[in-house]
């Protein structure tokens, strides 16, 4: 998956995102201090805010030109969003809340990369974070994304349950090869699953390359 970001700028409360990278990978990360516009690039990638200027394009794809007027609505980006909160609906069941907005597509594969299978019939609320996890992770695949933005997917959750849900990124990764976006300020986590690495500071990106190399440079040590 290649991602271009060509003088994307939006206006935040304390300062302004204005970025401008190309990454390539099957896991871009995005690296950075809480506050630093991390999940408003999420959102600006995923058509949920519109910026002032710049270019946004996936692969071939244009989803953003405001030199040309172009703004692909979210609904039509094809892109999967599993935000921090997860959103689920309390009130429906695992497989309700997956099947939401996937309409007929197939749900097995997704079910059991996940390992979900036994949670189907369950409430949300009856689940655990973990699980919570994997639930929303799944609802955002079934829809056959050609991208998925995840806003800090391990927050919240102690380290064994880290190592569990990164097994299951490292299996969509591998197995369902769908390119993700993964926004963290924890620098384990990237060495675990992503190539390629952007490190933003106050809605500026600073560093861009190899993971290793990027973070490594910064003063986060070799992969654990």
């Amino acid at each position: 998956m290649s991602l271009f970001l060509e003088d994307v700028c939006l206006p935040l409360a304390h300062f302004d995102l204005q970025v401008s990278a190309q990454a390539e990978g099957p896991v871009i990360g995005v690296f950075g201090p809480s506050g630093a516009g991390k999940t408003s690039l999420l959102d600006t990638i995923a058509g949920l805010r519109v910026p002032v200027r710049g270019r946004i394009r996936m692969g071939g794809v244009v989803l953003e030109d405001r030199a040309s007027g172009i703004h692909v609505p979210a609904r039509d980006r094809h892109i999967g969003y599993v935000p921090q909160e997860n959103a689920l609906f309390p009130h429906m069941t695992v497989l309700q809340n997956v099947r939401y907005g996937a309409g007929h597509a197939p749900i097995e594969r997704v079910v059991e990369v996940l390992e979900i299978g036994h949670l189907l019939s369950r409430r949300v609320g009856a689940l655990s974070g973990g699980e919570q996890k994997r639930v929303a992770l799944a609802r955002a695949l079934v829809t056959s994304p050609r991208l998925l933005l995840l806003d800090e997917p391990l927050a919240g959750l102690d380290r064994p349950l880290h190592q569990r849900i990164t097994a299951y990124l490292q299996r969509v990764r591998d197995e369902l090869r769908v390119p993700m976006l993964y926004v963290t300020h924890d620098a384990a986590e990237l060495f675990a699953i992503a190539e390629e690495t952007l490190v933003l500071e106050r809605g500026t990106i600073v560093a861009a390359g190899k993971t290793a190399e990027v973070l490594g440079a910064a003063g986060y040590g070799t992969k654990r």
